[in-house]
């Protein structure tokens, strides 16, 4: 039976994009666009992020962002993940924000470096007891028979960590940061005359970056 989606439609135009608002470096026109949707939308921090093989086959999931940083955004994920796995074959990646009560888009796209041992730690331990615990316990990606089996896990490292005293950053789990060389802004508008701007790097050097801004057609 088909499903017939065509008749779904919704108007927009809460908010513009002019050229008067834009900042010359777009991680900050990103982080005011974050701001607003702090305020508003329900996980602004929730990113599309695609990754690929290195014979191209694409994939993707929400993962969260953690920091914005002068240069870079930063997650964390389990290295020996899928995703972890594609990026050590395909350091090229993507990720996108969908703000719907705002009505925006932003898109990303660059390379991808895996962060330090020291920045990983600091992150990891600022983390709740239990989402630590299910870092070390989850072999993510890979098939269980069970989510008993997984539970099961969880309680017994839980069990040893109080133990222990600490509870220490798995190697396999860490933190990576997707430095842009592309990024667009999309704001929704009247009549799909949707605003679109776009930054690309027009030069760069060990201390700055210089950006070109384009608008693009709908």
């Amino acid at each position: 039976m088909d499903y017939i989606l065509s008749k779904i439609r919704r108007e927009y135009g809460k908010y513009s994009l002019d050229v008067k608002f834009l900042t010359l470096e777009p991680i900050e026109l990103f982080c005011k666009w974050l701001d607003d949707a702090k305020e508003n939308e329900i996980e602004p921090t929730a990113m599309l992020l695609a990754t690929s093989t290195s014979d191209g086959q694409p994939s993707s999931r929400i993962v969260l962002l953690k920091s914005v940083e002068k240069d870079s955004f930063v997650f964390f994920t389990n290295y020996l993940s899928r995703k972890g796995s594609q990026i050590k074959e395909n350091k090229h990646i993507s990720a996108t924000f969908f703000w719907p009560y705002m009505e925006r888009q932003v898109h990303i796209e660059g390379e991808v470096e895996k962060l330090t041992d020291e920045y990983s730690d600091i992150y990891f331990h600022s983390r709740p007891w239990k989402s630590r615990i299910g870092a070390i316990v989850s072999k993510q990606s890979q098939v269980i028979s069970s989510r008993g089996v997984l539970i099961g896990k969880f309680m017994k490292e839980a069990f040893n960590s109080i133990f222990k005293g600490k509870i220490d950053r798995p190697k396999y789990w860490g933190g990576y940061k997707i430095i842009p060389n592309r990024i667009e802004f999309w704001q929704g508008r009247k009549n799909r005359l949707h605003d679109r701007i776009l930054y690309t790097i027009n030069e760069k050097n060990d201390d700055n970056v210089k950006w070109e801004i384009n608008r693009l057609s709908p």
